[in-house]
């Protein structure tokens, strides 16, 4: 879809959304979760990777930042740079709530799946126009934040965390109408410009392939204690 093609800005985003929203059912982790069957020590492996990942979107944002000519697109990455700084504060609450010391978090060897989504953000922030970078961004962000909401719920109905522990996926959970707006004008420019592409939906498919590469790679790590406790249920039972 040429952003072109477009009346507004949010015509685009709200046809991003639209059209990258991920398949019903794709994130194996959320059932896991919401039922209590994932064990506990999952919430460490998500602590340990994200820790890795906002460290890295948090330079990768400042990098195109640093790349934009146009103000309102340099204000918003600025803006998402500093909602990482904010989310990596967060993360030392869960990491504190699941028993995860420094000392534990510098040994813990990151997964690949995990660590191929901030990858992809980081080449994304490197060379590809800032413009294409902001539409498939914010059509991500709508299922990473839906995302986020689930886990949230599920760590405190199913698990017993509290409230400061579950402050990193409430914080992006939760909307965002500044970044909204940030992000509007931002594309707006843009599309006054005359910026033509179909790249930014190329982009966005494939972040929604990494968001969820993430999410079930995690899921993964939890087969095998499934498999055993479904062992021991039915042991139990003969």
């Amino acid at each position: 879809m040429l952003l072109t093609s477009a009346r507004s800005a949010r015509d685009v985003l709200a046809m991003a959304r639209g059209t990258l929203a991920p398949a019903e059912g794709g994130n194996r982790l959320l059932p896991l979760l919401a039922s209590g069957r994932a064990p506990r020590s999952v919430f460490a492996t998500i602590a340990a990777e994200e820790t890795r990942i906002v460290h890295s979107d948090w330079r990768s944002f400042l990098t195109v930042a640093g790349r934009c000519a146009e103000p309102h697109s340099r204000r918003l990455f600025s803006a998402l740079a500093d909602g990482e700084a904010l989310a990596l504060s967060r993360l030392a609450a869960l990491r504190t709530a699941i028993g995860m010391s420094p000392a534990m978090l510098r040994a813990y060897q990151p997964k690949a799946g995990c660590q191929a989504y901030p990858a992809y953000v980081a080449w994304l922030c490197l060379y590809a126009e800032p413009a294409d970078v902001i539409v498939a961004l914010l059509a991500n962000f709508a299922a990473w934040g839906g995302y986020c909401g689930a886990v949230a719920a599920a760590m405190r109905e199913q698990y017993g965390f509290d409230d400061e522990a579950c402050g990193f996926f409430d914080f992006f959970a939760a909307p965002a109408p500044d970044i909204e707006d940030l992000a509007a004008d931002a594309l707006q420019a843009g599309i006054d410009a005359g910026r033509d592409s179909e790249e930014a939906f190329i982009y966005g498919r494939l972040f929604q392939s990494y968001e969820l590469m993430f999410w079930n790679t995690v899921a993964d790590e939890c087969a095998p204690d499934l498999v055993d406790a479904d062992a021991r249920a039915l042991t139990s039972l003969a």
